[in-house]
């Protein structure tokens, strides 16, 4: 399926149905407001999404997602979603995911394809929340990840001091990683390994060991307990997100902050060279795709191996 420019709206109706691809799409409410601050609508996060998605796409593919619905923008309540709504149209596919003795099987959406990425963003499904593995082999994570929470004061340059070392570390083993914003206020590095045999008792164990160690030897920048309470001016190194039943915001996602920012791929370089507070919005990252390209690309692809 090709992907065109942009899905063009026509704002006036309170619905309107497009062409995306070979199927026909409803949209609804296409000029409310889902950043009110900044007057970016419905429709300006349908056409961010259209945008970004050749280079999106790879990342969702066969990542059961939960979606963080913000049915009255960002100022409004919101709430989570695993299980697939069962008004979806016949063409959005689903993969169920076993879910543990009180749900059993939960039928999770799929986005691997523009028409269900438009549909998503048209349940203002602003967020886009994914697992370190992919269906059917949900045991066995493609990646490790180190969520960095910053305590105010202190900020995303401090995550980025912290995320430096772990890049140092894992240079030691002879491991690439890969820096992104949060879209809010932290940083998170991915480890890719897309090898199998990988379970997540191994990645848990590989980065609480390593989160552990950071703490030990940054202490004055490091807090290793999650206390919100402690984390005043330190940076929380957030290594229970390796949980078979836990996910991250995927890259290149919407947050659902004052402006439209996005979870956005960074150089080492620009880790290195940061001297204040870093985010991007969804034109700016639109740019960057098209000036850097994908620098998250290889976390689908390369394979590591995780020190034994």
């Amino acid at each position: 399926m090709g992907y065109p420019d942009r899905v063009w709206l026509v704002p006036q109706p309170k619905r309107v149905e497009v062409t995306v691809g070979d199927v026909t799409v409803s949209l609804s409410n296409l000029t409310k407001p889902m950043y009110p601050q900044v007057g970016f609508t419905k429709g300006h996060v349908i056409d961010y999404y259209t945008r970004i998605a050749p280079t999106l796409l790879p990342h969702l593919e066969a990542r059961p997602l939960t979606l963080k619905r913000y049915p009255n923008g960002v100022e409004g309540t919101f709430f989570y979603e695993k299980r697939c709504p069962a008004h979806r149209p016949a063409w959005v596919r689903t993969a169920p995911v076993w879910s543990g003795q009180n749900e059993g099987d939960i039928d999770f959406c799929l986005c691997e394809d523009l028409p269900t990425l438009v549909w998503l963003a048209n349940l203002a499904d602003l967020e886009l929340h994914t697992p370190m593995a992919r269906v059917p082999d949900m045991d066995n994570p493609s990646m490790v990840a180190f969520d960095l929470d910053p305590g105010p004061p202190a900020t995303i340059v401090e995550c980025a001091r912290v995320a430096l070392e772990l890049r140092r570390s894992f240079e030691y083993f002879g491991l690439e990683a890969f820096p992104k914003t949060s879209g809010s206020k932290g940083m998170q590095v991915y480890l890719p390994l897309n090898v199998p045999g990988v379970t997540y008792e191994d990645t848990r164990a590989f980065s609480r060991g390593l989160a552990q160690v950071l703490a030990r030897r940054m202490p004055d920048l490091i807090e290793p307990d999650m206390a919100r309470a402690k984390r005043a001016g330190k940076v929380y190194v957030d290594w229970s997100q390796n949980d078979r039943h836990k996910t991250t915001v995927n890259v290149y996602s919407l947050r659902a902050m004052d402006r439209p920012t996005v979870s956005t791929p960074l150089t080492w370089d620009e880790v290195a060279d940061m001297t204040e507070p870093l985010a991007f919005t969804s034109a700016e990252v639109l740019e960057r795709v098209e000036r850097m390209g994908d620098l998250f690309a290889p976390v689908q692809t390369l394979e590591q191996e995780l020190p034994r």
